[in-house]
Order: C-alpha cells, then structure tokens, then sequence
C-alpha cells in the first residue's frame, strides 16, 4: 500500500539494491500494516501495479470495509522512481501536488513478498502475492522491521478471507 503522508526522520532507512518493476507489478496482499487513519476499518486489501504509458506505476489500492461487509474503498495514484541510482526508494502520489514515500525494505528474491515502508516509520506493510504468508516469512520481515527501528507492536494482521 502508498502512502500520501511523510514525516521527517534523520535516520536513513536502506532499501533493496534493485528492483525489476516489470516483476513487481501485478496484484499484491496486505498481510500486515501498521495503523493508519486511510486503511481504517478496511480488510482484503489489495494494491495492484501496472505500467502507464507514459512509464510511470499506476496504483490501485482496494479494501473492503469491515463494518459494511461488501462494500469496497478505493484509492488510485501514480509512483514513480526519482532517482535510478535508488531504485527501492519510490514516490507515490494520490493527491497531487503531494507525494509520499514508498520504501523497499526487503523484496524476496522471486518477488512473492515484500516489506514497505516510509522513512519516518509511521507507515509500513508486508506484502505478498498470496492471501497468505509462512509464519517463519512474517516473523522473518518483522525482525527485519524491529532492526529497521519500526515499533511492530501495534501491527494489525489483515483478514484476506473475505468473499466479494
């Protein structure tokens, strides 16, 4: 998922090396995130990639909200890579002129998870491209998280057993 919001942090955060966005696109499950007031409420969440014309990451992020059962929330944006140099370090903008920041933390190497997150440690996501992810990947991208000076302790585990 792409946040719209960044906060300042002085402490760097290491991203993946590289990053071949033809294979990170596609549809993604959110395994886990921290809170946030935009994916309040929302489970079966999904965001999906997809290359634009004119080369840029189109964004589509679809939850369904939980008190409603059925009904859908979307949000549509573009990402893009600043500095190639960088290539885990993205931009991603649902409301322009603003833009966030979308950190790799850790990809697989078969690119069937992910960890994602913003510099100022206020968002992060694990991602996989199954609604369901090994207990020792997930305790696995948590430690990496801890190390990366996220406070996991408030992570929200996202139900994907939803049927619409």
């Amino acid at each position: 998922m792409l946040s719209f919001l960044s906060c300042k942090n002085n402490e760097p955060l290491e991203t993946v090396e590289t990053v071949e966005i033809n294979k990170y696109l596609g549809e993604w499950y959110e395994i886990a995130r921290l809170p946030n007031g935009f994916e309040k409420g929302l489970e079966c969440v999904t965001a999906t990639y997809s290359i634009k014309n004119n080369g840029k990451i189109e964004v589509l992020n679809k939850g369904f909200l939980i008190e409603n059962k059925g009904e859908s929330k979307t949000a549509k944006g573009v990402a893009w890579v600043p500095k190639t140099k960088y290539p885990g370090r993205l931009k991603v903008s649902f409301f322009r002129p603003f833009s966030g920041k979308y950190y790799i933390i850790a990809l697989d190497k078969d690119y069937k998870y992910a960890l994602v997150g913003d510099p100022s440690r206020k968002y992060l996501w694990i991602l996989s491209r199954t609604k369901m992810l090994d207990d020792s990947i997930y305790t696995n991208l948590l430690e990496i998280a801890q190390k990366h000076k996220f406070d996991t302790s408030t992570i929200i585990k996202v139900k994907q057993d939803c049927n619409h």
